[in-house]
């Protein structure tokens, strides 16, 4: 960085491509000017000649609008930007609903056309979306993505007939799985209340219309994953697997260190190799059942019935799951799990 007179920072010229406004007839500097804000002028405060006019005036503007502030700072002084999830221009009235005059012009408003039912759908299916992902602490990306899925079956009129409950549950479904926080048809199950078998029925209706719709749009070209509020192909999405479960179920359980991850995840990934007897099994059990193991394993333990309140299957499922685990312990269990006193086989519990 040059100074005024060009010199640079080891005394080498340099240009100075600063810009600055001098009056022309005190030739003055640095000049003496001043922006009067009320006329959007810039004068030269020596001599009174206006360098220039019709000035933007760049300092905050903010104003209240909120008739019913009483006495806290509103600071709002513009709209809402465009919602890229809404169709139409977006500049609609709402009349809220109350007893007397306003539910007069609230009629009125209807008969007059001034509500759009499209927009409206949209809306109330949103805030059931952000409710319900709200509730599980389920992150914005997937509400969003929800949303973005649902905005497609109403926008082509598909699954007519459907019930709106049954749709929204397996968009979350879907978005769940695409962002990677994959949670199970009971616990969709248990934050809609949709039955599992309709969240199964949608879910695959659901994937076959976005296929088709996706194949008809780019012939089979490239598929993205949706992690954003634009819109991107769909892609298909694979079945919950018992390791992502396993770091969910940790967290909750407060099994926060690493390490018990590390093992339970290691313990899910191997048992499908190792235990044929669990092959086909729920990933709920073999998760709840590889928690179990690992937890005694590395001087935590946990009861089944503590770890069933979190999977949501019985304790009587993940004693039956750990008694195949224990009785291949020796092939499962790696030895950088137990080496430096970091765990134990002798913890385990027969079965």
């Amino acid at each position: 960085m040059g100074d005024a007179n060009g010199a640079g920072p080891k005394g080498e010229w340099s240009e100075n491509l600063n810009m600055t406004m001098i009056c022309k007839d005190c030739n003055e500097y640095p000049p003496n000017l001043i922006e009067e804000f009320s006329s959007g002028d810039m004068v030269c405060a020596s001599c009174g000649l206006v360098l220039s006019e019709h000035i933007i005036d760049s300092r905050s503007e903010w104003r209240t609008f909120s008739n019913d502030d009483q006495g806290n700072d509103d600071p709002s002084r513009v709209g809402d930007g465009p919602n890229l999830l809404l169709n139409g221009s977006q500049l609609t009235t709402n009349i809220a609903f109350n007893e007397g005059k306003s539910k007069e012009l609230q009629r009125a408003h209807k008969q007059a056309g001034g509500v759009d039912k499209s927009t409206k759908t949209l809306n109330d299916a949103y805030r059931i979306i952000g409710a319900h992902c709200d509730a599980v602490n389920i992150p914005k990306i997937v509400a969003d993505a929800a949303k973005f899925h649902f905005k497609r079956v109403e926008d082509a009129k598909a699954l007519k007939g459907k019930s709106q409950d049954a749709i929204i549950a397996g968009v979350i479904f879907i978005a769940c799985r695409q962002c990677n926080v994959p949670r199970t048809f009971r616990e969709i199950y248990a934050l809609t209340n949709v039955s599992k078998k309709d969240i199964g029925r949608i879910f695959k209706a659901l994937e076959k219309f976005f296929q088709e719709e996706d194949r008809k749009k780019n012939g089979g070209g490239k598929i993205f994953i949706v992690t954003t509020m634009q819109p991107t192909d769909y892609q298909g999405t694979s079945s919950t697997n018992a390791e992502d479960l396993c770091l969910r179920f940790c967290s909750q359980l407060g099994l926060k260190n690493q390490q018990f991850v590390k093992v339970s995840q290691g313990l899910a990934s191997e048992v499908g190799k190792i235990v044929v007897e669990l092959a086909g099994r729920s990933p709920l059990s073999i998760a709840a059942a590889c928690i179990y193991m690992a937890s005694f394993l590395l001087g935590r333990p946990k009861t089944p019935k503590e770890i069933a309140s979190v999977a949501g299957v019985s304790d009587g499922t993940i004693r039956t799951s750990y008694k195949y685990l224990y009785n291949q312990r020796d092939k499962l269990i790696k030895p950088e799990w137990i080496a430096e006193g970091k765990g134990k086989l002798d913890n385990l519990p027969v079965a």
